[in-house]
């Protein structure tokens, strides 16, 4: 799958390594879209061979989010889900925040990094769309000339094309924050809920004037209809000035459409998408006007952390662990490089971790990987050395199930049974954050896992049930038909 694979723990190291191997390496970070590419070998060096991988998550400070000189930093580790939890991020970046939350479910979350969404370079990437209304600018650096910064729209040269040399490395993204008289927000257009790319997403933030009756300054862009994520500047052009009255507003919405030049894929036509660009820029511009862009953003996103802080490398590993083996449920074990994480497991014996799209869309193989729920189907094998593991089977045993599994049982929450262990490991992790969560938490922690039979609701009660009564009653059976709990 892949040539190499180095774990460098300190940035001179990794700038070293990437200047040595230029374009017959890849920088990784959450690997979520480069392992697909190399698994279907999409993404090859220029002898046509697999590529190596310079992995940047051992390298300690570079999953930090910090405010100097007027805006926000993020590193080249920082995830979605630590975007969606920092307050720094949702109070003074929401459109941002907004797109992290957007983007797939909360074990890609865990691993997919910003950084990573803007290399990727697709016009569909969620968080390029905002970081362009937000006029974000990005620094790279190589061990030869240092670093240079340009802004993200020069940055994005083409479909997924980006001005990076082959000896550089994004290591910050830097973000104006939103001053006071500043709203913005993110609205995403997909197939489903989650689990989804888009078929149109649009960002928007507008200046107001000191009485906040008029438009001061508009931004407005648009994802997936063009090569590139765009901006809109006929219709910010004809906004400034202007109150936002709904024939203002609807006017904005048909200028928009001018900067699309949309494409016919499966997701949906050129002349659905332009359609949908006057309808999405209407509702984000009433949002925006009516003081309802925040509307629905959860107080306590669920993460599926547990009690971790969500950052790589984990607060608990030591450098110097990328080179032992792997602790897979305490035990020490050698896991097969150069292969996902998935199936080195499986090759160990550790089958309850399931293959179901080996794709990150399914959810079967979620593992805790430091403390975190994440896809092991998007993992490299060798991120695990010295890293804590726990698969389904460390859960519990028959003698003394986890919680999550006695419920199951008793709610009937087990179908076929294939896609069950990563159900149990999606829903173990909610219970370290949320002890007695809500449905609506359940719903979120559960994105991430899809279930062929469709018999969600049982699952549902189960992690309910497991978050509502004590373990102890977890594991008492069912009382047989006709007969109440007072007489079975």
């Amino acid at each position: 799958m892949y040539r190499f694979y180095a774990a460098p723990t300190t940035l001179d190291e990794a700038l070293r390594l990437k200047a040595e191997y230029g374009e017959q390496a890849r920088i990784i970070a959450g690997g979520t879209d480069l392992l697909l590419e190399l698994a279907r070998g999409t993404r090859t060096g220029p002898d046509g061979q697999p590529l190596g991988l310079i992995d940047l998550t051992r390298v300690p400070g570079l999953a930090e989010i910090w405010e100097a000189d007027g805006a926000i930093h993020l590193g080249p580790l920082v995830t979605h889900n630590q975007c969606v939890a920092s307050s720094l991020v949702v109070q003074h970046a929401f459109p941002l925040a907004r797109a992290c939350w957007e983007v797939g479910a909360p074990q890609i979350r865990n691993r997919a990094t910003v950084a990573g969404n803007i290399i990727t370079a697709s016009p569909a990437n969620d968080t390029l769309v905002p970081l362009l209304a937000l006029d974000a600018t990005v620094t790279v650096e190589s061990a030869a000339r240092g670093a240079r910064t340009l802004a993200l729209k020069d940055f994005c040269t083409g479909f997924r094309q980006v001005d990076l040399a082959p000896d550089e490395i994004l290591t910050r993204i830097s973000v104006p924050q939103l001053e006071e008289e500043q709203e913005g927000t993110f609205i995403k257009l997909g197939l489903r809920r989650a689990q989804a790319i888009s078929v149109l997403s649009v960002a928007a933030v507008i200046t107001w004037d000191p009485g906040r009756s008029r438009v001061q300054r508009a931004a407005i862009s648009l994802g997936a209809v063009a090569p590139t994520v765009v901006r809109a500047p006929q219709a910010e052009e004809y906004l400034a000035g202007r109150p936002l009255t709904d024939q203002v507003i609807l006017e904005a919405a048909r200028l928009a459409q001018a900067a699309a030049s949309p494409i016919d894929d499966v997701r949906g036509s050129a002349t659905y998408r332009r359609a949908m660009v006057e309808t999405l820029v209407s509702r984000i511009l009433r949002q925006i006007r009516d003081g309802q862009s925040r509307a629905g953003w959860p107080e306590r996103p669920v993460l599926l952390w547990g009690q971790g802080d969500g950052r790589w490398p984990s607060s608990a590993a030591h450098p110097e662990d990328r080179i032992g083996p792997a602790r897979v449920n305490g035990q020490p074990v050698e896991l097969m490089p150069g292969a996902t994480l998935l199936e080195s497991l499986r090759a160990a014996g550790f089958v309850g971790v399931k293959e179901g799209c080996a794709e990150g869309e399914c959810g079967a193989c979620t593992v805790f990987l430091d403390g975190m729920a994440v896809m092991a189907c998007l993992v490299p094998a060798e991120r695990a050395r010295g890293s804590q593991v726990v698969t389904v089977e460390g859960l519990g045993n028959p003698a003394a199930l986890h919680p999550v599994q006695a419920a199951f049982v008793q709610s009937g929450g087990v179908q076929c049974g294939y896609c069950t262990p990563g159900f149990i490991m999606s829903a173990a992790k909610l219970l370290e954050e949320r002890p007695h969560p809500t449905r609506a938490e359940a719903e979120e922690a559960l994105t991430g896992n899809l279930c062929r039979c469709t018999g969600y609701r049982k699952i549902l009660d189960a992690v309910l049930m497991a978050g509502s009564r004590p373990p102890a009653r977890l594991a008492d059976p069912a009382p047989e038909p006709g007969k109440d709990e007072a007489t079975s």
